[in-house]
């Protein structure tokens, strides 16, 4: 296979693994060409994969190309009991014989949940940041009042000082007044 930019490194060892007609035995493609077939599961792991990958796990695999949307065939005879020599389909709708330009359709899965989590965040960090404008918005009501109040307390100190100049003025008058009322009726 020539090299095919921008097709990440597991879809074209994948393809070049599928391909080699010396593997048949192993992994090839279908009669019609629209999905690859791996039989005995235990051989192609212990043999062929690690000519391509850096290990023989087959769960790895296969967790690999359900990353990148492939799915198992599945036939109606299974649930049957399983044979060792079973044969295995994989399909992707852009993975077909002889069509390597469709690879670079395929993309890696992105978690649902990763997508969710992050929708998740910005949702609540929009939640968050309206709450923080409601509560700035509140605070500066709370500030306009609290500043009316101060005014409004200032000018009520200085109206009890003034009374209170006036109530001592008095105070001082009605003395005057009551004690020169004494002083004349002692003449």
């Amino acid at each position: 296979m020539k090299q095919n930019f921008g097709v990440p490194g597991f879809l074209s060892k994948l393809w070049a693994l599928v391909d080699d007609h010396s593997t048949n035995d192993l992994i090839c493609w279908s009669r019609n060409g629209s999905c690859f077939l791996v039989s005995n599961e235990l051989r192609f792991s212990k043999e062929v994969l690690p000519l391509y990958f850096k290990h023989n796990n087959m769960a790895s695999f296969v967790r690999q190309l359900n990353m990148y949307g492939f799915h198992k065939v599945v036939h109606v005879d299974m649930g049957l009991p399983r044979e060792q020599e079973e044969v295995i389909e994989f399909q992707h709708p852009h993975f077909r014989c002889g069509e390597t330009q469709l690879l670079k359709s395929i993309r890696r899965k992105v978690s649902i949940s990763r997508v969710e989590e992050v929708k998740l965040k910005q949702q609540e960090m929009s939640k968050i940041l309206l709450e923080v404008m409601q509560v700035k918005g509140r605070q500066q009501v709370a500030d306009s009042k609290l500043l009316a109040i101060k005014q409004e307390n200032e000018t009520l100190w200085n109206e009890v000082s003034s009374l209170r100049q006036k109530h001592h003025q008095q105070h001082k008058i009605t003395r005057k007044v009551s004690s020169s009322g004494s002083g004349q009726r002692e003449s």
